[in-house]
């Protein structure tokens, strides 16, 4: 299913010249061997470009158009027309020279055996430099002087010819072609992306990209020992995808990953999307809805026109082109695991359902927030930062929890349970409720099933609530407000010693902090009589919602009490800043 979607959209791609046919790839290339007519090196050209990397400039090396190149693991095997130092030209910096020899002579051999009878002068001068090149004087040679030390530090070299990529030749890609057709070793079997009998696929290609992963790339499907082999069948033939099929997924996979506007990272989790008939328009409002990364593209306005439109069935205009509600579109979580890859997620719909399930996960964090706050809706990167502790080295949220999150928001379900619990331990450990932290509270009850607690899962405060929880997270907001205004600048309130326990355990706590309320109020009254009669009143109205209720002072709050305990603390707390018209 997975190998389908990228297939399909490798189709898509090579339809709109965005990738390299079969039997090509791109790589990052660093330099070029300028050859003679007779194979001398007469020159090494850099290719490498400046581009801007966040505010800063940073030179990298160029992506080119090269063959396609083999699977490599310990063993020596050669790529044609683009290779390490090793290869080309023999020497290294990793103090081994009969392994460099030997790979060079692999590569020798390799172009000997693909370009044998062309009659091309680029042909001919690649195979002269390979007779006439001698490893043991490569360091005294004038050309590779002033760049040696990074020509060997294992980037990759292509060879140029009278200033054209050798492998740009008609001839030489004609000479490929015909050197791919000739495997010997192909096994033929039915694909099981295609459906069809064609040769199949012993390694596939390597995906690069994906952080955490090796980078010089890692398999989505492999199998590299007995154990996970069956009916007799080795490596990738117990899974048998074709050449092609293998081609294309991974080929997909790469121009993605090669790409920041295709893919973001949750925790370990490379997240990439696309959609069905490859219009990149829709990756971009995937980011800027999933990851609120681009808003200086579109305000916030014009967004939530095209979400409406969207969610309504309606097609919306992004930009000249038309975004279909209908149209397929594709989400795949990808996690680094030793030499392969770990699918963390899949998911597939229409775009408006994407569009629709965002949607509803945006309406269900939505509470009122500071006005310091320049969020207006809490990207999932933000959300998952709440549940870190902010003095650590590692920033990271959980992958695992990182992961599970953004299924439930894609698949428009609860949230897992551990993206309360962490919430709660940083509360507790911060004695803070933050914009963030409120959110997800409420977001996280609010698809629990906890209809019954509609009255306090909202946006604002709910004065008229008499939900027990909620009333005395309020109260403990205005007994904390009581304490701020008997003592100005004050930097430690009850919230520092008593905030865990008062969610917890109030009828322990609060008598404690009623009588230390009359002391904060008979401290008010000497200056202010009219500020003590206001607090006094909203303390009196607060405590008569309690008396009046079932369960007056709990014993013992659960989890589910605890975080309403604290949505009234923080709906009561935000009242407090609310500007007065």
């Amino acid at each position: 299913m997975i190998l389908h979607a990228l297939a399909k959209y490798y189709d898509q791609l090579l339809s709109q010249e965005k990738v390299p046919e079969p039997g090509w790839s791109n790589a990052k290339v660093t330099f070029a061997l300028s050859l003679s007519d007779d194979g001398e090196l007469v020159n090494v050209l850099s290719l490498k470009k400046e581009v801007e990397r966040g505010k800063k400039k940073v030179v990298v090396p160029r992506s080119v158009r090269i063959p396609e190149q083999v699977k490599k693991s310990s063993g020596i095997a050669s790529n044609f027309l683009c290779e390490n130092s090793s290869y080309m030209l023999g020497i290294d910096n990793k103090g081994k020279p009969d392994r460099s020899m030997q790979c060079f002579e692999a590569c020798k051999n390799l172009h000997e055996k693909i370009l044998a009878g062309t009659e091309l002068p680029a042909a001919k001068a690649v195979l002269q430099f390979f007779q006439k090149w001698e490893p043991e004087k490569a360091q005294e040679h004038s050309v590779l002087e002033a760049v040696f030390d990074e020509v060997i530090s294992g980037v990759n070299l292509i060879f140029n010819y009278k200033g054209e990529y050798v492998q740009e030749f008609p001839a030489i890609r004609e000479a490929w072609r015909k050197a791919q057709e000739q495997k010997a070793d192909s096994v033929v079997m039915r694909c099981l992306v295609s459906g069809e009998r064609n040769s199949i696929a012993r390694l596939h290609p390597s995906i690069k990209g994906i952080r955490g992963a090796q980078s010089v790339g890692a398999s989505l499907v492999s199998y590299n020992a007995p154990a996970y082999e069956s009916y007799g069948k080795e490596q990738s033939y117990n899974a048998p995808v074709s050449d092609h099929a293998s081609f294309a997924y991974t080929t997909a996979l790469n121009y993605m990953l090669g790409s920041t506007d295709y893919k973001h990272v949750i925790g370990d989790t490379t997240v990439l999307y696309w959609t069905e008939d490859g219009e990149e328009a829709y990756q971009e409002l995937a980011g800027m809805l999933l990851m609120r990364d681009a808003e200086n593209v579109i305000s916030e306005e014009e967004l939530s026109g095209i979400v409406e439109k969207i969610v309504n069935g309606e097609t919306a205009d992004y930009n000249e082109i038309p975004i279909k509600p209908d149209n397929r579109f594709y989400i795949l979580g990808i996690a680094p695991n030793a030499a392969r890859l770990s699918v963390r997620f899949f998911w597939q719909d229409s775009f408006g359902k994407f569009v629709e399930n965002i949607y509803a996960h945006y309406k269900r964090l939505e509470i009122v927030k500071p006005e310091y706050e320049k969020f207006e809706k809490l990207p999932l990167w933000r959300l998952l930062q709440e549940t870190v502790n902010p003095n650590s080295k590692d920033k990271a949220a959980s992958p695992l929890m990182g992961g599970a999150v953004l299924r439930a928001i894609l698949d428009n379900t609860p949230y897992p349970a551990a993206f309360l619990n962490n919430t709660m331990i940083r509360i507790r450990a911060e004695k803070r409720v933050s914009y963030g932290k409120a959110s997800i509270l409420k977001a996280y009850w609010s698809m629990r099933g906890q209809e019954k607690k509609g009255e306090v899962l909202q946006v604002m405060l709910n004065e008229e609530s008499s939900n027990v929880p909620y009333v005395l997270g309020r109260l403990f907001s205005v007994l904390e407000a009581v304490q701020e205004a008997a003592n100005p600048g004050i930097k430690s309130t009850i919230k520092e010693r008593y905030f865990n326990s008062a969610a917890s355990t109030p009828s322990t706590i609060f008598p404690v902090l009623h009588k230390l309320s009359n002391s904060h109020l008979k401290k008010i009254e000497k200056d202010r009589v009219g500020l003590k009669k206001y607090y006094s009143q909203q303390i009196g109205e607060l405590m008569n919602k309690i008396v009046m209720s079932d369960n007056p002072m709990p014993k013992r709050m659960g989890l589910e009490e605890q975080g309403i305990f604290i949505l009234g603390y923080y709906h009561q707390t935000q009242k407090r800043y609310e500007k007065k018209n």
